[in-house]
């Protein structure tokens, strides 16, 4: 450290910082590429148009996957390390931002001009969406040095993390549940008490971390007990309340979707096979799935995934070749 070696004996602290962080920051990215591809999915599937720019969504995600792995050091810039090493994983921090724009301007780009319904697995990739876009302009804040040493381990840490991760990941989960639902278990979940839970959890969790940033931008420390005996923080008490209120609200309205979840299970409405209208393959076999899936029958492919009208046409068409409004079904030889 600062040019000397270490006398330790039993290993290093520093190196196990590298240890750690170099497993802990790829993870959680990866953790949250399934959210991004649900996402994408869900949000084609509800704009009833093809994901906007395609080839450049996958290789954004690919992207956001490979430079996790390069930009670990920036949990580190106050251990100690060189400044010119702290500068260049800064600079592959910052970089991430690109390919996440990427897929946030793709995502507005696939509703933008769609015939948007406002289902309950849209309403949590939208809020997904949101949650990501708020949580990662943050990232780009404590990605900066000069930044992140007055806030490092504050609350600004943790509403950033816990906004882009903690709950967008989980946003994009309860979307797919909702989605896949009806084809996992051949019922229907309860709408309304779906919407409820969204627009509570949605409101709940941004009164939990937006408050957190100012917490952290005057300094609270994370991992404390308590704060009321740090004069500088006496007037932070109102925000540590709100959000403590916020969190309980949140966490019980979480039984709303355990309840919806189980209920269905035995008394939600039977589901077709496509329920949503959708057009890939998963919706052109009954719900739920029978053994093998597809039953030893291989599938007629009409079309692309996302493609829900055909060139030349008005209608709007799903995965089994059927459609309303445009000209007889034409197949595509795949």
């Amino acid at each position: 450290m600062n040019g000397a070696l270490l006398n330790h004996k039993g290993g290093s602290p520093i190196l196990w910082q590298h240890l750690f962080w170099f497993f802990g920051h790829p993870e959680v990215y990866i953790a949250i590429l399934p959210g991004m591809g649900a996402t994408s999915h869900i949000l084609s599937t509800f704009a009833r148009k093809p994901v906007f720019g395609y080839r450049a969504m996958v290789f954004a995600i690919f992207a956001i996957g490979l430079l996790g792995f390069f930009v670990w050091g920036h949990h580190m810039f106050i251990s100690g390390m060189d400044p010119r090493t702290a500068m260049a994983f800064s600079i592959l921090t910052l970089s991430i931002g690109v390919p996440s724009a990427v897929k946030t301007f793709n995502w507005l780009g696939t509703l933008w001009g769609g015939k948007i319904q406002f289902t309950t697995p849209m309403l949590f990739a939208i809020g997904f969406v949101s949650l990501f876009v708020a949580g990662g302009i943050t990232g780009m804040v404590l990605g900066q040095t000069s930044l992140d040493l007055p806030m490092h381990d504050t609350y600004f840490v943790l509403a950033h993390f816990h906004l882009v991760m903690g709950v967008a990941a989980i946003f994009g989960m309860f979307a797919g549940v909702y989605f896949w639902f009806p084809k996992m278990f051949g019922r229907m979940m309860n709408e309304t008490l779906g919407k409820i839970h969204f627009v509570i959890t949605f409101v709940g969790v941004y009164m939990i971390f937006v408050p957190m940033h100012t917490m952290g931008i005057i300094g609270m420390p994370r991992r404390y007990a308590q704060f009321s005996e740090y004069a500088f923080l006496v007037k932070a008490h109102p925000l540590v309340l709100l959000v403590t209120i916020a969190a309980i609200v949140t966490a019980i309205t979480q039984i709303i979707f355990v309840v919806n979840f189980v209920w269905s299970l035995f008394k939600g409405p039977r589901a077709t096979a496509n329920p949503w209208n959708a057009t890939t393959l998963e919706w052109t076999i009954p719900s739920p799935p029978p053994h093998d899936n597809f039953a030893g029958v291989l599938p007629t492919v009409y079309r692309g995934a996302y493609e829900f009208r055909f060139p030349g046409t008005q209608g709007l068409y799903y995965a089994d070749g059927t459609g309303r409004g445009g000209s007889a079904r034409r197949r595509f030889e795949t």
